[in-house]
């Protein structure tokens, strides 16, 4: 089973983490992990114009880092292998985009992240994966 995992640091998405650790040792089959950390770059678009994109995508590793570690210690702890991406665009796009491609058998991600303030306005990224994934997807609060 391949399982994507989206990371971004917040506390549901380290959950999802755990409990994928969990799911994976559970299961008889064999089971990748993809950890996965996507920004949105629109937020990006004044500091272009004085930053270059190198020093942008520097600064965007260090922080997928940062939101990566939890999850990637859960995951070692449960003795679940895994690999990694960092990706930048449309966080929903690219977590459907990037499931489809690859042929991910399940998404599982934690149902609170990061965003705040903006899900009430525009909805939220788990609730956008779950409306327009082809997958299952698996939501951790």
């Amino acid at each position: 089973m391949k399982i994507l995992l989206p990371v971004d640091g917040s506390k549901s998405s380290l959950n999802a983490a755990k409990y994928v650790g969990k799911l994976a040792k559970d299961l008889r089959s064999k089971c990748t992990v993809t950890l996965v950390s996507i920004h949105d770059d629109v937020g990006l678009g004044h500091v272009k114009q004085f930053v270059s994109n190198s020093v942008i995508d520097d600064y965007l590793r260090e922080v997928s880092e940062k939101e990566l570690k939890g999850a990637q210690k859960a995951l070692d702890t449960a003795g679940v292998g895994h690999n990694m991406a960092i990706k930048r665009g449309n966080v929903a796009n690219e977590i459907i985009a990037m499931a489809n491609k690859e042929k991910f058998d399940l998404i599982v991600m934690g149902s609170k992240g990061r965003s705040g303030i903006m899900d009430a306005i525009m909805g939220s990224v788990a609730q956008k994966v779950s409306n327009a994934a082809k997958q299952p997807v698996l939501l951790i609060k």
